[in-house]
């Protein structure tokens, strides 16, 4: 058989397995300046040195490659660190999985800075597919996965609902349809019926033998959980605890709601197991929009269209805004595009009582068709009082 061989990164940089991460980094940097191919031209072993303490500093810099090194006293990149925590806390006594490493080769199994395991056992390589698969089994039931005891609480389900620009703005309630898992009306979330019997899988013992390569041993059976007696699904869920239902459900839209808004229905997730809570409904609120109005936040936009004697004297127009009709006072010499704000005409906010958004107005200077030859007249005599070229900022520009 052949022998294990772990490297001690430890004692590679020279520190203790308590050393800090700013202890490393200072071993590493010590040993760096003493071992680097430019300090050290056509030295191999010095190459080799190196490359040592740099594999070295890789994995124990590293917060989470380090855990997975302690935990198991190698690593790959390949590992799922929580699958080795899983491990670590049953080789401490937290479930007693009777696996011996010592002995095993693991040198298609590591993987150092810049290097997968793929890479060094071979892409597609059979060998490190046939450990991964042993240790995911080992640790995370993933051959057969078991079914957790106690209360176990809903997951949350999270939708979309469209609602209309108006209700946005003013409050109401809404509808939507959804998808859910209930709890089972037969087993009442427990997944199981009958009374317990000898579990058919470890014929009551409450493990079972497993091979993988050269490693043999006794894991808890993953039917019953080790415990050597089982239950039968309930006919109803399939041993799921819930069932699935669609249902309709109202909830209710503040004045305000803005676009993208989450809206939390606290209960109307999926059911819990086991008795567990169920978990909550969340709705974004997607608002609808307007032949008119331009919703921005809290602010209305809208462009609203003047004519040329409007702009160049002033006046007073009508426009809309969410509330009805109302005055806009429009400056002299009012430019087409120049915007101009109605303060507190926007919609109420939802988060802040009392507070309301603006209605931004776009004002658009209409150019008037002369059909007759009076007005033509006028507007020629209008251009000769009035000849200043605006195009000459444009060209002081290039």
């Amino acid at each position: 058989m052949a022998t294990t061989t772990n490297k001690d990164y430890y004692a590679t940089l020279g520190v203790k397995k308590t050393a800090s991460a700013e202890e490393i980094r200072k071993a590493f940097r010590k040993a760096a300046r003493k071992y680097h191919p430019d300090v050290n031209p056509g030295d191999k072993k010095a190459e080799e040195r190196f490359k040592e303490i740099s594999e070295a500093n890789d994995i124990l810099s590293d917060e989470k490659k380090r855990k997975v090194y302690d935990q198991l006293g190698f690593y790959s990149d390949q590992i799922d660190p929580a699958q080795a925590e899983a491990y670590a806390h049953q080789q401490s006594g937290g479930g007693g999985v009777p696996v011996d490493f010592g002995g095993f080769d693991f040198s298609g199994f590591q993987s150092g800075p810049g290097q997968h395991a793929s890479q060094q056992a071979g892409a597609g390589s059979s060998s490190w597919g046939s450990f991964k698969d042993i240790f995911s089994g080992i640790f995370t039931g993933a051959q057969h996965p078991s079914r957790p005891h106690g209360p176990q609480p809903g997951t949350d389900l999270e939708y979309q609902a469209t609602v209309d620009f108006w209700a946005a703005i003013r409050g109401g309630q809404a509808r939507i349809q959804i998808h859910r898992q209930e709890t089972c009306p037969t087993c009442h979330g427990m997944a199981q019926t009958g009374g317990p019997m000898p579990c058919p899988e470890c014929n009551g013992t409450g493990q079972v033998t497993q091979m993988g390569g050269r490693m043999k041993f006794n894991i808890p059976c993953p039917r019953c959980n080790g415990t050597g007696r089982t239950t039968n699904d309930c006919g109803t869920c399939h041993g799921e605890g819930t069932v699935s239902r669609t249902e309709t459900v109202e909830f209710r839209i503040k004045a305000g709601t803005r676009d993208g808004q989450r809206i939390r229905l606290q209960g109307k997730g999926n059911a819990g197991m086991n008795g567990g809570a169920p978990g909550d409904l969340f709705v974004i609120v997607r608002t609808g929009t307007h032949p008119v109005f331009t919703r921005v936040g809290d602010d209305i936009h809208l462009s609203v269209p003047v004519t040329i004697a409007e702009a160049s004297l002033g006046s007073k127009v009508e426009v809309p805004t969410i509330d009805g009709r109302a005055q806009l006072k429009i400056p002299p010499g009012t430019q087409s595009g120049q915007k101009l704000r109605m303060r507190e005409r926007g919609v109420e906010s939802a988060n802040h009582a009392g507070q309301r958004g603006d209605q931004i107005v776009t004002v658009d200077v209409v150019v008037p068709t002369l059909n007759d030859e009076r007005s033509r007249e006028i507007m020629r005599e209008l251009a000769k009082l009035n000849n200043q070229d605006p195009r000459v900022a444009l060209f002081d520009k290039l």
